[in-house]
């Protein structure tokens, strides 16, 4: 790295801090964290050491997004209720305002009482932070107070928090507090508030029946279903040397993360001259980058096939149902009395308590997904695999700094702190890797065998591929050796040996769209414990997606010139917005409406006539979900109101699913059912009400309004089998972008030379209506377009927008 030129110029300007703008002074020394600013304010750090780099990032990711970073600390210290009231709305976990300000305090006030954090730190690595991940976390503290001082809260240009009694100065604490929310995140919203809520039924437990295994996994099944559907997921692409084009591999990685709040993604490139050259997105807080490339490795991340969490029968005293049985003895649970602070409809503070219950496996939940489980005969207890996790923070320094694929497949077997995501990676040698080596509870095939419940044995064993719907235990807890034995190779007591977890690697290449490991590549079917998802069952239609485009263009068998991938061409893969369930059902269901009797459809004993919308689907030759496609709305309420919340294998196909075929079954929707004519009908009926044409362009109807404008969105639910994934839903009262494609970016490597990267985040760097990138890359996301990354000093010095800030 050239560091002589402005070495003088830097040292007068760290001085003042001031900022600088242009490319006189694009080479900075690294004796001052230096934060440079480049198309879309998007900040490349440089520094001499890991403090000075998480100075930079702190202060930068505070001057975007300081009110939403300010409410995540208050949320993981368990002040919402004193400081927004207890009735308001919170998300802890992955899904929009899934429980209120009180059930979040509460929940997060026992891990504070319990010291959970705090007992972690104290540990050393690998099970606390390494002494470069203290050294970046000291440093980020710095840089967000720095902002904040220099800023002043009553000044802060966002309007979601000036002036607020909640915006403060942070410490360490509260960083590794919110870390430590994001890596439990994923048992958070099911089983929260069935913790915090947890109390033994009233009435004695010999006069109330257990409820039937089979109803209650079927409740849980559906309700953990439809979360699924409603939260996080992502598609990720490695392609190795014999799939590429000018080329010695490429990643895509497309996450689906929130619009909002706290898991929204923030773009970086953090530099340490000789240690670390990393650029990519990170949940917005966590000063490492999660999903990115450097010099010589790509890798994504997408949400897998594992449950997090684990439940635990536990037999209760019918007349002291806080006593349970464990080998024929008979233990007592253990209470803590919880209390958070609450602010009053007058403005007053009071303290609301609670008592909260757990066991040896861990704390009682009385619901899951919101599915009672009640407290009777039995009740349940959780262990969570992640709540003594901090290592992801090592995971993701490691990946940061890894060299090649392998090293990749090292890093995740020695710490196994990867909370709940497949890893998908690429390199500069040729190499494509899948890994989903995670923290797994260990339950082996022979485990599950001998200790689950009747409940639990349906809900382990049951197969919902289209949400995903990953295999929850819940195990037998009057016997301890059903608890999670421990494995002397893994990376903590109670986690799965990660060399039983799946790995990949290929020249061709690998891919996941939150289907299990299974068919990573369909060519190498993968084997694996059943804890970590299903095999031989049906795959989503948009796992069917992704591997027919990867093989279609690698085989140059697409329609597009040449083989193999090239930036253009994956590009195209994901912006085309091709919807795999209208490649299998539309031409059958036009035929259909031209076919229904009188052009009439009977629906709830209204007359129904389709006549008008045969054309419109006919028209519709593209199967694409772009702003301007006309039809692909009435297909895509079509579509879900025929899925009805079941896995696209139970719609009715003439020609079922083989697993020996599973990439093109099931196929040839069967149009003379009666389901597929009343979802269409009602799909029609259902957008004349809402006033909107048939024929509607997609823009007219997907939009996110920033600052008041409309700006159309293209893309659409993945039950369609599209990979670029948008979902609406209410925010704040107003429809609005809930989920869905993040920070994309796409990544080529070559023989020699940088890394060749494209990027794009969906919903810009900043969530300040005031900031002049709350909307720029929201924009390019419409049209399609794409940021080309600078990420060596010579293409930093040369954007034309550089601005440089020296923190002294």
């Amino acid at each position: 790295m050239a560091v002589t030129a402005a070495v003088a110029v830097m040292s007068t300007l760290a001085a003042t801090g001031a900022t600088v703008t242009g490319a006189s002074a694009a080479e900075p020394g690294p004796d001052k964290p230096t934060i440079r600013y480049t198309e879309y304010g998007i900040p490349h750090i440089i520094a001499s050491d890991w403090e000075g780099l998480g100075t930079g990032y702190g202060y930068a990711a505070a001057k975007d997004n300081i009110c939403t970073l300010a409410d995540t600390y208050l949320m993981v210290n368990a002040q919402r209720s004193r400081h927004l009231g207890p009735e308001g709305k919170a998300s802890p976990g992955q899904l929009q305002n899934t429980t209120t300000n009180l059930n979040s305090d509460l929940y997060f006030q026992r891990i504070k009482d319990d010291r959970v954090v705090e007992r972690l730190l104290d540990q050393p690595a690998p099970d606390g932070p390494e002494p470069e991940v203290e050294e970046a976390v000291r440093g980020y503290v710095q840089g967000y107070n720095r902002y904040l001082a220099e800023t002043g809260a009553g000044n802060i240009s966002d309007p979601a928090c000036r002036g607020a009694a909640w915006v403060r100065p942070i410490t360490e604490l509260d960083v590794y507090r919110h870390a430590h929310a994001e890596i439990i995140m994923g048992s958070a919203d099911a089983l929260l508030d069935g913790q915090v809520n947890a109390a033994p039924a009233v009435a004695p437990a010999v006069a109330q029946p257990k409820p039937a295994p089979r109803r209650t996994a079927g409740k849980i099944r559906e309700a953990m279903a439809a979360s699924r559907e409603d939260s996080m997921g992502s598609n990720a692409l490695a392609v190795g040397s014999q799939g590429v084009s000018g080329g010695t591999s490429m990643l895509l990685a497309n996450p689906h993360f929130p619009w909002q709040g706290k898991n929204r993604m923030w773009q970086s490139q953090l530099t340490i001259p000789g240690k670390v050259n990393v650029s990519g997105a990170s949940l917005l807080g966590l000063p490492a980058v999660n999903i990115g490339h450097n010099d010589d490795v790509a890798w994504s991340h997408t949400v897998a096939t594992v449950a997090p969490f684990g439940l635990f029968d536990v037999q209760v005293d019918p007349l002291n149902p806080t006593k349970y049985l464990v080998d024929g003895v008979w233990e007592q649970m253990t209470s803590q009395q919880v209390g958070v602070d609450v602010r009053n409809a007058d403005g007053s503070i009071s303290t609301v308590t609670r008592k909260l219950w757990s066991t040896r496996y861990g704390p009682i939940t009385t619901s899951m997904q919101g599915v009672a489980l009640p407290w009777v005969v039995s009740a349940h207890a959780v262990r969570d695999v992640n709540m003594h996790n901090l290592r992801a923070l090592n995971t993701w320094f490691g990946l940061d700094q890894a060299k090649d694929v392998y090293e990749v497949v090292g890093i995740l077997e020695a710490t196994q702190g990867v909370p709940f995501f497949n890893t998908i990676a690429s390199d500069r040698k040729g190499d494509a890797l899948y890994a989903d080596i995670q923290a797994t509870p260990n339950v082996t095939d022979e485990h599950a065998r001998s200790c689950l419940t009747e409940t639990g044995k349906l809900l382990f064993n049951q197969t919902l591929p289209l949400s995903n719907v990953p295999p929850i235990s819940i195990l037998d807890g009057k016997r301890s050796a059903c608890d999670w034995p421990d494995d002397p190779d893994a990376a903590a007591p109670g986690l799965l040996d990660p060399h039983e977890q799946p790995r990949l690697i290929r020249s061709d290449f690998v891919g996941n769209a939150n289907d299990s490991p299974w068919l990573a590549n369909p060519e190498q079917p993968l084997t694996f414990p059943r804890v970590m998802g299903d095999a031989s069952a049906p795959r989503s239609l948009r796992t069917q997606e992704l591997i027919l485009t990867a093989r279609n263009r690698i085989n140059g068998t697409d329609g597009l010139p040449g083989k193999g991938f090239t930036p253009e061409t994956m590009g195209q893969l994901l912006f085309a917005d091709n919807s795999r369930a209208a490649d299998l059902a539309l031409d059958a269901t036009v035929t259909m409406c031209r076919n229904v009797a009188f052009g009439l459809i009977l629906v709830d004993g209204t007359l129904v006539d389709v006549r008008e919308a045969c054309p419109v689907l006919a028209a519709w030759k593209s199967h694409d979900y772009t702003s301007d496609s006309r039809g692909s709305w009435l297909f895509a309420n079509y579509w879900s109101l025929l899925l009805n919340g079941q896995g696209v294998e139970k719609l009715p196909w003439r020609v079922p699913f083989d697993p020996k075929d599973p990439v093109h079954t099931p196929n040839s929707l069967d149009t003379g059912s009666s389901a597929v004519r009343d979802a269409f009908g009602r799909a029609v009926l259902a957008l004349r009400r809402a006033g909107t044409a048939l024929d509607a362009p997609l823009s007219d109807v997907q939009t996110v309004t920033r600052a008041g404008e409309r700006i159309p969105i293209h893309g659409s639910i993945g039950q369609l089998g599209v990979l670029n994934v948008i979902t609406r839903g209410q925010v704040d009262g107003e429809m609005d972008i809930v989920f869905g494609s993040s920070f994309i970016q796409q990544v080529r490597f070559t023989a020699e030379g940088p890394p060749q990267a494209l990027s794009v985040l969906a919903y810009s760097q900043s969530a300040n209506p005031n900031s002049p990138h709350f909307t720029d890359q929201t924009k390019l996301f419409s049209a399609g377009r794409w940021v080309t990354n600078r990420f060596t000093e010579e293409q930093i010095a040369a954007s034309p927008e550089l601005q440089i800030k020296v923190l002294d």
